[in-house]
């Protein structure tokens, strides 16, 4: 068999179906690491051996990781998941897609309850369809006194019958609420999270250490991009970060931009959180991908300036403008983070949340054939989804 190492063999070779071995890679599996590794795609699927009539590409001196898992993604390649058609919904996905990310839950903001049921109809026809992996549902449950980005005026308690129709709404494809769990209706609400297995995230809270231990004990398993949106740690009233970073149930969301956390904060989480209860995310709006300018987040209004959005009127932070592979980059370079511990975080863990362990998050014979393809640098050269590439390998 002969070797490959252009993008239009490549891609050819996905058009037509003829199964690849990628080769020579650094091939990170859920048991560490393989150098000169194999992957062998056959169809949708990775498998375990390679037909007589496989292509062969060349891979050697890259690293070949699974496709990224994103859990909190609110739009991007300047389409909102919150407001957007499907058509535009779609362009985000995709803008998404050429950064990694293979697999993603559509995150709406706050609005008024009409609304979002609507939108949930909506995102929960895409999910059926297989271009997101469900529907989140930041707010409207959250506090008014770590609101962020979102419309104080839209803002609600969290009742659990209100709750219960957001998901009714969503025709089981709704796969996290985040609620200020201290807010009256708030472990109820866990309660019956919890029950439909849907996950009940801790997040935009003004909870007290000990209400925080009283929802996770109610069955909430995720902290809302930890740090951000909360009480900051401290020494006589630790607050929601301490029982969140100490309780083996929770798994925090971290946004590993440069903005929302400071390095220090990162290392932290991963000290005392461990790579196993890590998740790397986006919290990503319309701009990620798609450059500066003005954009709206729900009913406010954001300014992006180099890179960072924030809102016109307060200034708080509104989401992010970034991509996984980003992340993933800045996780190994910057943060000097062990790639195994990034590709847990950005792949395995929200995998795992998601109940989709068993289709995607690893590199695995009989797992969906997501990967990407980085270079001795971590930048993106190649993106592959369910056996066909979205970006063909650029070998150089």
């Amino acid at each position: 068999m002969a070797a490959h190492s252009g993008t239009r063999d490549s891609a050819e070779s996905a058009a037509t179906g003829t199964p690849l071995v990628l080769s020579g890679a650094n091939v990170v599996l859920p048991t560490g690491t393989v150098q000169d590794g194999q992957v062998v795609v056959e169809g949708t699927r990775i498998t375990a051996t390679a037909p007589e009539n496989a292509q062969v590409i060349d891979v050697t001196g890259h690293w070949l990781v699974p496709g990224f898992v994103d859990l909190h993604n609110h739009g991007g390649g300047g389409a909102s998941f919150t407001s957007g058609t499907p058509e535009e919904i779609l362009k985000g996905i995709r803008t998404h897609r050429l950064h990694g990310t293979t697999t993603l839950v559509a995150s709406t903001v706050t609005g008024d309850m009409d609304f979002l049921a609507q939108r949930a109809g909506l995102l929960s026809e895409l999910a059926e369809q297989g271009d997101v992996a469900g529907v989140h549902f930041e707010g409207p449950f959250i506090s008014p006194c770590r609101k962020g980005a979102h419309a104080e005026a839209l803002l609600r308690d969290p009742d659990p019958a209100e709750v219960r129709k957001l998901l009714d709404a969503a025709r089981g494809q709704a796969r996290m609420v985040t609620l200020a769990t201290e807010l009256p209706g708030g472990i109820d609400s866990v309660r019956l999270l919890a029950e439909h297995g849907v996950i009940a995230a801790i997040g935009h809270t003004d909870a007290t250490y000990e209400q925080t231990v009283e929802a996770i004990d109610a069955g909430a398993t995720v902290a809302t991009h930890l740090f951000n949106a909360m009480p900051p740690l401290g020494h006589r009233a630790p607050g929601p970060i301490a029982a969140l970073l100490e309780d083996e149930r929770i798994t925090v969301e971290l946004i590993n931009d440069g903005t929302h956390l400071h390095p220090a904060a990162l290392q932290l989480a991963f000290h005392r959180a461990r790579a196993q209860r890590v998740a790397f995310i986006t919290d990503a709006m319309d701009a990620a991908g798609f450059g500066d300018g003005r954009y709206m987040l729900g009913p406010l209004e954001v300014e992006v300036s180099e890179g960072v959005a924030r809102l016109v009127e307060g200034g708080s932070i509104a989401g992010s403008t970034l991509t996984l592979d980003r992340a993933f980059k800045r996780a190994v370079t910057i943060d000097r983070l062990p790639v195994e511990d990034v590709v847990a975080s950005i792949s395995a863990n929200p995998a795992r949340l998601l109940g989709m362990a068993d289709r995607i998050g690893s590199v695995e014979p009989g797992k969906d054939a997501d990967l990407v393809l980085l270079d001795h640098r971590f930048d993106l050269k190649g993106v592959m989804r369910r056996g066909e590439w979205v970006v063909g390998p650029q070998l150089g």
